[in-house]
Parts: structure tokens; C-alpha cells; sequence
């Protein structure tokens, strides 16, 4: 089984569509949306409706932040303009879509792996794996060999080894990396909708059951369009402009 790994989508149309396009030329079979559909983006119906469609046909779906957020009703934790999105976007979904992010879980558990928006020692706390030691904590919380999440908007792998050693590295995209059985692993695929490493092309990861190899992707898309379209909505323009320039 193939299955892309696709999160932090953030109602970014445009990006969420080019990495579906990609993913399907590549022949997935199964997706993995691990959270955070809405937020700083245009198109919150759009992106709801599709990853809806999706798990209707057997996608998993994640909570993230931004999700829950719409749930609370208050948005005290965020920036205040996460928090400005948030209201804005409260008022453009439907009750549906709404409906479909309460019964949405913090984390999946599937044969050895996890999936989750945040970390494994608490997802519903939404703490961020900023580094080693983090990465390390998550890990260790999971019985699961392979841990794949969200919510750090830049592409990194961690690993365990033998000798309980963590290391990290920077992945680079479209090599294969075998994910050798003898460690422990936790790919965080990058953002889909919202990048913060630099490169402004979309980020998802694909995972093959078969062969354990991890390919992460980088995907041009039209961020130009992206970026009018939250201005033009009246959100603030910095969302749109970071777009551009990936940060």
C-alpha cells in the first residue's frame, strides 16, 4: 500500500490540489490528512469538502489546532491573527463541515503506525516537536515503530537507534529513505498549505507498507492565486504574502 501523508492543509485550494494531482500520478492508494484543514487560508468549504469526499472513500482524517478551534469558540491560545482567521472562517463552513471536525480523532493507530497532528504524549495538548528532545518524548510515548505528524510546518525526519540514540536530519525530496525496522521513526511530512522552511512549493510524504521506504515531495503550485484570494477575502495580506516566499 502506498499512502501519502498530507497535513497541515491550512484551506489552501491550490497547493491541496496539486499535491492530490501528484499523489494520484504517483498511484497512491490510501491518504492521511493529519489535521489543521482550515486556518490562514481562502477556502475552507473547498478543502473540507474534498478531504470529506476522501475519507468517504476510506482517507483517515485527523484534528488539528486550527480544526478544533472553530470548535472552542474562542481562540485564546492563537496569535491574534490565527484568531482573526479563525472567526472568519467559523462564519464560512457549514454545519456539516462543522459536524465532520467534532468527530474527527486526535491520532489514528494502524498496524505499527501513528498517525497524529501534534506529538504522541499528548495530542489533544497540541505541544510542538521543536527538536531532539521533543521528538524524543513523542516516540517514547508510542508503542508505535513509525510516527507520522503535523503541526511543525517544516520537513524533518527523526529517528531512534539501537543504542537509544535520536538523531535528525533534513530530507531531501524525491529519494527514497528505507525505514530500517531495527529503529524508531517519526516523519513530520512539512505543510501542504502553509511551508515555513523557505521553499514556498507544497510539502506532503508518501509511505510504501511494502517496501518501508518514505519519499517526502515538494509541489509547485499556483501560491500567486493563493495569496490574492486571502486578500482579497479580507484577511490579513501577511498570510497571503508568506505564501510567496515559503516562511
Amino acid at each position: 500500500m502506498l499512502i501519502a501523508i498530507i497535513t497541515d492543509l491550512h484551506a489552501n485550494r491550490e497547493a491541496l490540489q496539486a499535491c492530490l494531482t501528484h499523489a494520484e500520478k504517483h498511484k497512491v492508494t490510501r491518504y492521511a490528512f493529519l489535521g489543521d484543514l482550515v486556518g490562514y487560508g481562502a477556502d475552507p468549504r473547498w478543502v473540507l469538502d474534498t478531504v470529506m469526499d476522501y475519507v468517504r472513500q476510506g482517507a483517515w482524517a485527523l484534528i488539528g489546532n486550527h480544526d478544533a478551534a472553530l470548535l472552542q469558540g474562542d481562540g485564546q491560545s492563537m496569535n491574534p491573527i490565527a484568531r482573526k482567521v479563525v472567526d472568519w472562517t467559523r462564519a464560512q463552513v457549514t454545519a456539516e463541515q462543522l459536524d465532520f471536525i467534532a468527530k474527527l480523532p486526535y491520532c489514528i493507530e494502524w498496524e505499527d503506525i501513528l498517525f497524529v497532528h501534534a506529538n504522541a504524549w499528548a495530542p489533544e495538548k497540541w505541544d510542538y516537536i521543536d527538536g531532539v528532545m521533543e521528538a524524543t518524548r513523542s516516540m517514547h510515548a508510542t508503542r508505535a515503530s513509525i510516527t507520522f505528524c503535523g503541526h511543525v510546518h517544516m520537513p524533518t525526519l527523526f529517528h531512534i537507534s539501537l543504542t537509544g540514540k535520536t538523531g535528525e536530519f533534513t530530507p531531501m525530496p524525491e529519494e527514497g529513505i528505507p525505514l530500517s525496522r531495527q529503529r524508531r521513526w517519526l516523519v513530520i511530512p512539512g505543510s501542504a498549505g502553509q511551508p515555513r522552511d523557505g521553499n514556498p512549493a507544497a510539502c506532503y510524504a508518501t509511505f510504501d507498507t511494502d517496501s518501508q521506504v518514505l519519499t517526502y515531495y515538494r509541489v509547485p503550485y499556483d501560491a500567486e492565486t493563493a495569496c490574492q484570494k486571502i486578500i482579497a477575502a479580507g484577511l490579513p495580506a501577511v498570510l497571503g504574502h508568506r505564501l510567496l516566499h515559503g516562511n
